[in-house]
């Protein structure tokens, strides 16, 4: 193998440039040719293709989104579409390639390489979805940027006494929501994961402004939705002041931690070894702090489960 590509699609996820970067420099390292696919899937099929050196990676690691910048793309997922991209790919003689992004892009991936075209993959992902890997690319500091916000909007909720239900995203997966929670010391955790009980949850408010509380916290993930529908009910059920708050795509954006920083760097490295060695239809995880790779079928049928033991905890420690 003497040509690589790299592209980032589907949702931008801070530590996205990390990763690129590692792809495009240890690439060089390994004595290959780099090239970078602009725009994600859509780019592949427009040509939007130029080879990159160690330079074009320059000055982005601690840059949030992404310098190859990424769009969905439907076309991809029709058989012309695909067939298209294939054909761009020959064209450009690129000879294996690294997908950086979510579920979907893995779908992607997915088929190029059961077409036999050598494809990688790296989770970049603010949700922290995929159950084949400890931490998605990005998690980190989509989960810094609420802790953040929970801070501030703890100082104007005591002062007012208010409660406030704070919307974090996450789509399905109530991850940024929960490690959010616990970590903020938010009053209660409201994931899709695990129902919630309206009464009880206004009782953990009461207590709580019994006992002298100056305000409740609440995180909800997206999934679960209708934050304004549910502070009317906590309103009517309490007669306390309910405020919403949609944190939205503030998340997604911002300078990446040093976590993701080096684990996009370890992730990039990893997926060319992957591809050098003839391993690919793979993508890259973290196990324990090891570097893992699982095959894509297995990662797109592994089912995800929230962490039982950390909402306990969230539960326990918010009495």
């Amino acid at each position: 193998m003497k040509r690589i590509g790299v592209l980032t699609s589907g949702g931008d996820a801070p530590g996205m440039n990390a990763a690129i970067r590692s792809v495009v420099r240890y690439g060089i390292y390994r004595g290959l040719e780099v090239a970078g696919v602009y725009h994600g899937y859509r780019g592949l099929l427009e040509g939007e293709i130029e080879t990159l050196n160690i330079s074009s990676v320059g000055d982005i690691i601690h840059r949030g989104g992404t310098m190859l910048r990424t769009t969905r793309c439907l076309e991809f997922k029709t058989e012309e579409g695909f067939n298209k991209g294939l054909q761009m790919l020959k064209t450009f003689k690129i000879e294996g390639l690294v997908v950086i992004g979510g579920d979907g892009s893995y779908h992607g991936a997915k088929r190029l390489a059961e077409a036999g075209f050598p494809t990688v993959g790296i989770p970049g992902t603010i949700d922290n979805d995929l159950a084949y890997t400890d931490y998605t690319l990005g998690f980190d500091t989509a989960l810094t940027t609420v802790v953040n916000a929970v801070g501030n909007i703890r100082d104007t909720s005591s002062s007012h006494g208010t409660v406030n239900i704070i919307e974090v995203m996450g789509r399905n997966c109530g991850d940024i929501a929960l490690y959010g929670g616990l970590s903020g010391g938010a009053e209660a955790v409201i994931i899709p994961e695990k129902k919630t009980d309206i009464d009880e949850l206004c009782q953990t408010i009461i207590r709580g402004k019994n006992r002298g509380k100056l305000h409740s916290i609440l995180l909800l993930a997206e999934g679960v939705g209708k934050p304004y529908e549910m502070a009317e009910q906590i309103k009517a059920r309490t007669g306390y002041d309910v405020k919403v708050s949609v944190i939205g795509y503030l998340q997604r954006g911002g300078t990446p931690t040093p976590f993701d920083r080096i684990l996009g760097s370890r992730m990039g490295a990893h997926a060319v070894e992957l591809l050098m060695s003839g391993k690919y239809g793979r993508a890259v995880g973290i196990k324990g702090n090891k570097m893992t790779d699982v095959s894509f079928e297995e990662v797109l049928t592994m089912p995800k489960n929230y962490d039982k033991e950390i909402y306990e905890l969230a539960q326990i420690l918010a009495i």
